[in-house]
Parts: C-alpha cells; structure tokens; sequence
C-alpha cells in the first residue's frame, strides 16, 4: 500500500475527538444558544459542520458512507442550511459527528499525495463546479476549524469550556 495522507492532517482526529467530547457535555440549553442575529442555534452549527463532510467527501468526491450517518441526503438536508425545525441533542449531535469523521478517516487512509491532484467535476449541477481531491480534504479540514472557531467564540461569551484544537 502506497503512502496516504493522514500525516498531512496529524492533529484532526484529536481535534475531532475533542470536538466529540465537548457536544457530549453540552445540555440541550446550551445547545439552543444563538451567538448573535443572524446565525445558527450551537446544535445547527454542529450539525452543519458534520453533513458537510458528508456532503463534501461523498456526494461532492464519490465517497461512500453516506448512507451510515444521519445525512444520507446531505446535499439538500443539512442541519443548518437546509433545516433549523428539527432541532438536535448531543446524543444525536455526537452520532453525526461520529459517523461524519470515519468517513474522513477512511480518507486520510486511502488517498494518496498523488490522488490529491485529481479533478473533480459534477456538471450534472449545472454551475461547472470542479474542484480536485486536495481542494475537497483541504476544505474540509478547513471548515471543521473554522466552525470550531465559531463555537468557542459562543462558548466564552457562555462561560463554557473552550474547545482546545492545540492542545
């Protein structure tokens, strides 16, 4: 078996552990916290960043997996974005996180350096969307961070624990 890429992505399943562990702990209180207008209750925000992996590594790159987690339709069902009524608890919240980073588990483990150039097209969208394999795992790992990010920004104006993604 050829090298993958999991060394390039060393810290994100601490990172995602630690993010796991904080939804755990969270109430259904804390989980309807609001950070300010216009954005998401805490449990949306969560939710969203698990279905777009979903939405990213399979329905975007082809991965399979889709259908083990909570968003086998993320492309037009995710938490957030497509759906703020069904609201969800930690327990439901950590199961889509779960499922959502075994899907990007199982590519760090299977893709190469080399697989990272290949471009990925869907023109059956309609808007020319192209992106390659580096883009998607990149963008990924990006968006985990930056809602990571978004959440202890809600957390310290909570007086929650913070996620530490350094460690």
């Amino acid at each position: 078996m050829g090298m993958t890429i999991r060394a390039a992505f060393p810290a994100w399943s601490e990172q995602a552990r630690r993010l796991r562990d904080a939804v755990a702990a969270l109430t259904d209180e804390q989980l309807a916290i609001v950070p300010g207008p216009g954005r998401w209750p805490l449990w949306a925000t969560i939710g969203h960043l698990a279905c777009q992996r979903v939405f990213w590594l399979c329905d975007f790159a082809g991965e399979p997996g889709a259908a083990e987690t909570p968003y086998p339709n993320a492309a037009f069902n995710c938490p957030g974005d497509d759906d703020l009524e069904h609201v969800l608890d930690a327990r439901q919240l950590v199961e889509g996180l779960d499922a959502s980073l075994a899907i990007v588990k199982r590519c760090l483990d299977t893709w190469t350096p080399a697989s990272l150039a290949q471009v990925i097209t869907h023109p059956e969208w309609g808007d020319g969307r192209s992106h390659t394999r580096g883009f998607v795992i990149g963008r990924v790992y990006a968006h985990d961070i930056a809602h990571i990010a978004e959440l202890n920004e809600a957390f310290t104006a909570a007086g929650l624990p913070l996620i530490d993604i350094w460690g």
